[in-house]
């Protein structure tokens, strides 16, 4: 068998190289602008670095937050550029706003111009190369997938979306079949008896073993799989390929070796952590109580109009270690909204009011939280505290549920930014999904990327 493989860059490669060529074709381009135009606002020297570096500061920061790094939608042209403007105009606006670190505001105020059409197509030009050959077929990373047929369907619809350069090319039954076992149509299937053949032909570069009753591989499969991993070849479990691409534990394929799942992460017990996670809460609640008041005004004539009822509503909620406490939130829905019992908030939900629905999707509605916050009773970023009523019902039909009541519930969350508003059983099990991935994962940076997250959620608008 061959060793060669295609070229492919994983995941995590592909952001490091969307953020280090996005910053190199900016100061590229700001070099060139100093160079062949008269341009002097900025000019690439160490006499600049602070002006420099604020400038990439200011660009990775809002890149992020406009989804510039987002792989699905970085592989998208009119998308790339729409997040471009946005980001760029962003930049430049903080950039004149902040003159004590940033160049004083030249005399031709067009040289402003220049830089801001210059920000754009510096790292326009690399978007397309970027669109054009990295995301191009050349570079995916082609897998194959070995696991009981059984299973396969639902193994694939899980990854289909994930990665854009994440393929599975096909499949290979880890079981013994017969004339009579049960076909998969929806993926190309290759003989076991031709496995190493295969990788060679298909030139795979991964193989991905989804078998979940390993006494049940044919011996055949097992024999090549071994083989394989001598010789050096990429093998890898489809729950840790699940967890690293989807960022969620795969916990429907958890079963009684669940404790190998949920090595949580040492952020729980890190005292320094923790401090400096309670220093920040307190902090930030602080500063969002504050502007809650300064809203306030403009809150109550908007209750007032559109609400027509009480402003805030007080509901209990469950924290940490399955502790119940009172929730205060402004109030979205109609007055008596469960008059005819407790029930899922829905999309469009009629109960909502017009001027709920508005507090909604800019999540003012959460502010009054911040006290919650505190109080000590919740943290910026965690879980969502659920009701007792659906966490009754929710730890009845899905394992592990109660597992996210091991830390304090947040305001925002991995859950929150990741997936779509809770309103079945469904929802809840990709909701906890994501729940426990944070919790397993907890850390300053995971922190920091939740609430980069949540200021996209707010800014584009997408509370429910």
């Amino acid at each position: 068998m061959s060793k060669k493989k295609g070229i492919h860059f994983e995941v995590s490669e592909r952001k490091i190289l969307l953020r280090v060529l996005d910053l190199v074709m900016v100061y590229l381009g700001v070099y060139c602008l100093s160079l062949y135009f008269d341009f002097e606002y900025i000019v690439v020297s160490t006499e600049n670095s602070v002006a420099l570096i604020l400038l990439g500061v200011y660009i990775t920061i809002f890149a992020t937050i406009f989804e510039l790094y987002d792989l699905q939608k970085a592989s998208r042209l009119d998308t790339t550029f729409k997040n471009i403007v946005i980001t760029t105009s962003t930049v430049v606006l903080f950039y004149l706003l902040t003159p004590v670190l940033s160049p004083y505001l030249p005399v031709e105020r067009i040289q402003i111009v220049y830089l801001y059409v210059t920000i754009i197509v510096s790292i326009l030009l690399w978007r397309l190369v970027y669109i054009n050959l990295i995301e191009s077929p050349r570079f995916y990373k082609r897998v194959l997938l070995v696991g009981e047929v059984s299973n396969i369907d639902g193994l694939i619809k899980a990854l289909d979306t994930s990665d854009p350069n994440y393929r599975i090319v096909g499949f290979i039954n880890s079981e013994a079949s017969s004339a009579d076992s049960v076909k998969f149509t929806g993926l190309k299937e290759f003989a076991a008896t031709e496995f190493l053949e295969t990788i060679d032909k298909e030139r795979i570069s991964e193989i991905l073993v989804a078998s979940f009753n390993t006494e049940a591989i044919m011996a055949e499969v097992y024999h090549d799989l071994m083989l394989l991993l001598e010789r050096g070849f990429k093998i890898r479990d489809y729950s840790q390929v699940y967890e690293e691409l989807l960022q969620k534990v795969p916990i429907q394929f958890v079963g009684k070796d669940f404790y190998k799942y949920f090595p949580f992460s040492r952020s729980n017990e890190n005292k320094l952590y923790i401090f400096f996670h309670r220093a920040f809460d307190v902090t930030f609640s602080l500063i969002g109580l504050m502007v809650g008041v300064l809203l306030l005004p403009i809150i109550l004539i908007g209750n007032l109009m559109g609400n027509k009822g009480p402003l805030f509503y007080v509901q209990e909620r469950v924290g940490i270690n399955g502790k119940p406490f009172n929730i205060v939130k402004l109030r979205t829905m109609v007055v008596n909204a469960e008059k005819d019992g407790v029930k899922w908030a829905q999309k469009n939900d009629k109960r909502i009011t017009s001027f709920g629905m508005f507090l909604r999707r800019s999540r003012l509605d959460e502010v009054p939280q911040f006290y919650n916050v505190l109080k000590g009773d919740m943290s910026i970023i965690g879980p969502r505290p659920e009701r007792p009523f659906f966490v009754s019902e929710l730890s009845r039909i899905i394992p592990f549920y109660e597992t996210r009541h091991m830390i304090k519930p947040g305001l925002t969350g991995w859950a929150q930014v990741s997936t779509r508003y809770g309103s079945s059983v469904d929802d809840s099990l990709t909701k906890l999904q994501y729940d426990l991935y944070y919790i397993k994962h907890r850390s300053v940076f995971l922190d920091f990327s939740i609430t980069i997250k949540t200021l996209s959620t707010i800014l584009y608008y997408r509370g429910q």
